[in-house]
């Protein structure tokens, strides 16, 4: 097994592909059902550069939309969660109501009058899955077919009963696949995450690549704060679980060298009591993320040379990188 070759991270034309190919034909966790429980609380998101939102409507039904106005393009809604009985465009107050449909287009003119029923916000797909929120552009497959044979890995596992409890967003200059790279491989933790790599029996760390994701186990020592089973679902996103509660992080590249990580924090128990025990945990689950951020960078900033010569992969530890990065070729047609 080779690693992909290293033009595939660096090259605009690829980052273009992916676009299309990958983030715009797969779904994509957006964050917690719970979060849009309110008639008109929408949540709007980045995928890959496309602008999207998730809207719970009075009837109750979550609609998903392009977020971009139907006029010229201009994006309605800021990125992030709120709370809207209709959509108003900013640029020229072009209004849509819950349901997609443009209700006003006012100062437009008459000669000839717009026909607003020929003007309704673009469709996106949303899909559910025990709490969890997702949308997709134009879907090659349903959502639980995308998900594969993650739902019986996490059959015994209570997440729909956790509470969102925090959120946090880290960005780096690396391309997504580095760090995907990174993530689904446990080979690093050693070099990277010494305190970390005490805390586990990194002799029996292991990868195993699944349809639509790739588990990594290890048992952990006393004090871990992990369980010791990490996940990484096709294409982007992420889930570990700790005592108590588990996160996920959605993999969002920015551009073909930058890529923003965006993590949801989820709790058994929210009490007043437990705060300080949560706030330590997500800090504990950051310092080890923050590691990896050097050496992706650094990676990325080798693979631009175009100096690099393709690697082998390990067949012990690497199975995760392989399974990853078959994916993205198929999806590529590389």
């Amino acid at each position: 097994m080779l690693n992909l070759e290293a033009r595939y991270y660096v090259s605009p034309d690829t980052f273009t592909r992916e676009r299309s190919a990958i983030f715009a034909r797969t779904w994509q966790h957006l964050g917690a059902v719970s979060q849009l429980k309110a008639p008109h609380a929408y949540l709007a998101a980045n995928i890959a550069g496309y602008k999207v939102f998730v809207q719970r409507g009075s009837d109750g039904v979550l609609r998903g939309f392009k977020n971009m106005c139907r006029h010229r393009g201009a994006q309605l809604l800021a990125d992030g969660t709120g709370q809207c009985k209709a959509v108003r465009c900013p640029y020229h107050q072009w209004l849509f109501n819950e349901k997609g449909e443009l209700l006003s287009a006012p100062w437009f003119g008459d000669d000839p009058p717009i026909k607003v029923e020929d003007w309704p916000l673009e469709p996106i797909h949303v899909g559910e899955w025990r709490g969890l929120l997702f949308a997709a552009i134009a879907p090659e497959e349903s959502l639980m077919d995308q998900l594969g044979e993650l739902p019986a890995e996490l059959a015994d596992e209570p997440i729909e009963s956790y509470s969102l409890d925090r959120q946090d967003k880290v960005d780096f200059d690396a391309n997504w696949k580095v760090y995907t790279d990174n993530f689904v491989e446990g080979y690093h933790i050693p070099g990277i995450h010494p305190a970390f790599h005490a805390a586990i029996d990194f002799k029996q760390f292991a990868t195993t690549a699944h349809k639509g994701y790739v588990r990594m186990t290890c048992p952990p020592r006393e004090g871990l704060f992990y369980r010791g089973k990490w996940l990484w679902m096709w294409p982007n996103w992420t889930l570990s679980l700790f005592e108590g509660g588990m996160n996920t992080s959605r993999i969002n590249p920015i551009s073909v060298n930058r890529t923003e990580q965006l993590y949801n924090f989820y709790f058994a128990d929210m009490s007043d009591a437990m705060e300080s025990k949560r706030t330590d945990t997500i800090k504990r689950n950051l310092a080890v993320v923050h590691e990896d951020y050097e050496v992706c960078v650094s990676t990325h900033r080798n693979y631009e040379t175009g100096l690099f010569t393709t690697g082998p992969l390990s067949s012990r530890h690497e199975r995760g990188v392989h399974y990853f990065q078959n994916k993205v070729s198929e999806a590529l047609g590389i």
